[in-house]
């Protein structure tokens, strides 16, 4: 009985985990190309009581089943789904989606490298294309102080109209890194993430070429939770808490009989 309550706790844990993680997803609910996350479970070690496959005469008959205890369940991961969410078209000019494989690079204030597929760009004051936390896209792409219309088509090249010139001068080019192992990214918060030795060293390339995605201007990634989907994972999360305390109040009770027997 004093295993049973163990069990239960465990329970309680687990439960409380995929709540924790649920509440996550809800609440990025509008965050842009957010990737709902998933817990998983793994019930822990057994206690053998009558081994499986043992023999059980001298004859060498065998036993079939045997007894196992389990010893409850642990998170054994959480991990995103990196199934793309929906476009949703905002008209921004620097607003920009990734349609498939791929990520934006920005470049952080210690020099590193992060990753985002966040596209709500803005303009620095000294015309790079940056996030709104003012980090700078990499490549770093400049657009004139005089420019009118900026264009950016879907294999990633950037234009800018300038006044006084017949066609629109080209002024960067767009790259995108794909990695072997998404779920290997370490998220850093503010949509940003950043590689591993699981995620693999980034494969950067133009848009469009080579599996990876294309570029989509004035458009942006919405978040891929299915709020239906989650509120239905809730009510089960609950309705499995529930029963793991009530596993908790049986065992309590009959410890609480044997205790008055003896």
């Amino acid at each position: 009985m004093f295993l049973s309550l163990d069990i239960a706790a465990g329970g309680l844990q687990a439960q409380q985990t995929n709540v924790d993680v649920i509440s996550q997803n809800l609440a990025n609910l509008s965050t842009t190309a957010y990737k709902r996350q998933i817990p998983e479970f793994r019930d822990l070690l057994y206690q053998n009581i009558t081994r499986v496959g043992a023999t059980s005469s001298d004859s060498g008959t065998i036993i079939p089943t045997g007894i196992q205890l389990g010893l409850g369940v642990k998170t054994a991961a959480i991990h995103r789904d990196i199934q793309q969410g929906t476009l949703n078209s905002t008209t921004e000019p620097l607003d920009l989606a990734i349609n498939g494989r791929g990520y934006f690079q920005i470049t952080m204030p210690d020099g590193t490298t992060s990753y985002t597929r966040d596209g709500t760009f803005q303009i620095s004051p000294t015309g790079e294309i940056v996030t709104a936390d003012g980090f700078a896209l990499t490549p770093t792409i400049t657009i004139p102080q005089n420019a009118t219309a900026i264009s950016i088509n879907s294999s990633g090249v950037v234009e800018a109209t300038i006044p006084a010139q017949t066609n629109p001068s080209q002024i960067g080019q767009m790259q995108l890194a794909t990695f072997i192992n998404e779920n290997g990214l370490q998220a850093l918060g503010d949509n940003l993430f950043a590689e591993t030795q699981a995620s693999s060293t980034p494969v950067t390339g133009n848009p469009g070429l080579d599996g990876v995605g294309t570029v989509q201007q004035g458009f942006l990634e919405n978040s891929n939770v299915n709020p239906v989907t989650e509120i239905t994972n809730l009510i089960v999360a609950q309705r499995a808490y529930e029963m793991n305390t009530k596993v908790v109040t049986a065992s309590d009770q009959m410890l609480q009989d044997l205790y008055q027997v003896g």
